[in-house]
């Protein structure tokens, strides 16, 4: 038995080409069956034409599609036990919220499909307004409803193709924890496309990076985050401070890297094997920043740098800095507002961060890479 059959969703060497444009890539790609996976990456990196490959709207060039034992690369849509939630929710206008919710299964001659409506509209916590039209509801009732009615049909695969998009930010954010507990309860995988990197972290099991149609890094938030295999996923999840930096010695646990003539220290097991070139790299917030004269605290036997302070925003619950370093590179950092003294643009000051919160890549890499993708979707909806 493979660790597939037991109703995982696979995607073996998927490959989509238009005339000379390859959309996605040779992917290969197994998502537990009952997980919350996401597909993330930036506009025109072939996410949302992977969704619609398994929703069998659009058919793969090469490679095929299973849902467990079964191969559905060449099932028509309407025959796949996938259903797919859209961004614009696609209601029925004159139905009522349950004889949307109920559609599907009436056209199937379900004898009790009010009853299952109903229970559906009470996971979404919209049981008391079933009566009512699409037109009568919030946007964010209404993206709840087109939940309702995929949910319904009890789906193998329920695909999301930025489901939120069209939401204000607030209530995204309440969405987004909704969803998690919504699947967490009916057990169905989700696979959730987005360019949102917080939405992805703060709802998926699983994510997929994805870059140019191709697999950029696969894991779990914390994991892609703390330890980005690429400057692209460095940079498109997250903000990261790269600095150019050359291996001199590795003893024991520790290397010491040599970076425009200061040692700092990374962990042996944060390098490749034979590595001398590296993007040395630490995330704004493991950054300690004081006045010079004073040792940044808790970063136990940190790595020190100065520099001048060239910008200081305060955001509430934290104060983004840049400190521009005596060889002209500015580095983010993001302390938080916990009472530590915050200093003023100008002002000298020392950066400390613990060796074990940095990791290196290969230098060969583009160092921004994925930092532009960021900036480009920030602003999508």
């Amino acid at each position: 038995m493979t660790e597939w059959t037991s109703g995982d969703l696979r995607l073996t060497n998927v490959t989509k080409r238009y005339d000379t444009f390859t959309a996605v890539d040779q992917l290969d790609l197994v998502i537990p069956r009952g997980s919350f996976f996401a597909l993330l990456g930036p506009s025109g990196c072939g996410k949302t034409t992977t969704l619609r490959m398994v929703a069998g709207l659009d058919q793969p060039t090469i490679g095929q599609i299973w849902i467990g034992l079964k191969d559905i690369t060449e099932t028509k849509a309407y025959q796949r036990n996938v259903n797919t939630v859209f961004q614009n929710y696609a209601l029925f206008p004159h139905l009522s919220i349950i004889d949307n919710v109920a559609f599907g299964l009436r056209r199937r001659k379900v004898s009790d499909h009010k009853a299952k409506a109903m229970e559906a509209l009470e996971l979404v916590q919209l049981a008391h307004i079933a009566t009512k039209k699409p037109g009568q509801l919030s946007g964010g009732m209404q993206q709840r409803v087109a939940l309702a009615r995929a949910i319904v049909n009890r789906p193998d695969v329920l695909l999301l193709d930025e489901p939120l998009g069209a939401l204000d930010l607030k209530l995204r954010r309440q969405m987004q924890i909704e969803l998690k507990m919504i699947q967490s309860e009916v057990g169905i995988t989700f696979v959730h496309v987005t360019h949102d990197q917080e939405e992805a972290m703060t709802m998926a099991d699983t994510i997929a990076v994805m870059n140019a149609g191709r697999l950029e890094q696969v894991g779990d938030p914390a994991t892609l985050y703390e330890h980005p295999k690429s400057t692209f996923v460095a940079n498109f999840l997250g903000q990261s401070n790269l600095l150019e930096a050359t291996v001199k010695s590795r003893d024991g646990s520790i290397a010491e890297l040599d970076v425009h003539g200061v040692s700092l220290r990374l962990p042996v097991d944060r390098l490749e094997n034979g590595a001398s070139a590296v993007w040395l790299g630490v995330r704004p917030e493991k950054l300690r920043l004081v006045a010079n004269g004073s040792a940044p605290d808790g970063t136990g036997d940190s790595n020190r740098l100065t520099g001048v302070v060239t910008d200081a925003s305060f955001t509430g619950l934290a104060t983004n800095y840049l400190v521009r370093l005596p060889w002209g590179q500015e580095l983010m950092v993001v302390q938080q507002n916990d009472g530590t003294s915050r200093v003023a643009a100008g002002a000298q000051v020392t950066l400390g961060w613990a060796p074990e919160h940095g990791f290196a890549l290969d230098a060969k890499q583009d160092a921004h890479a994925g930092a532009q993708d960021q900036a480009d979707d920030s602003g999508a909806a």
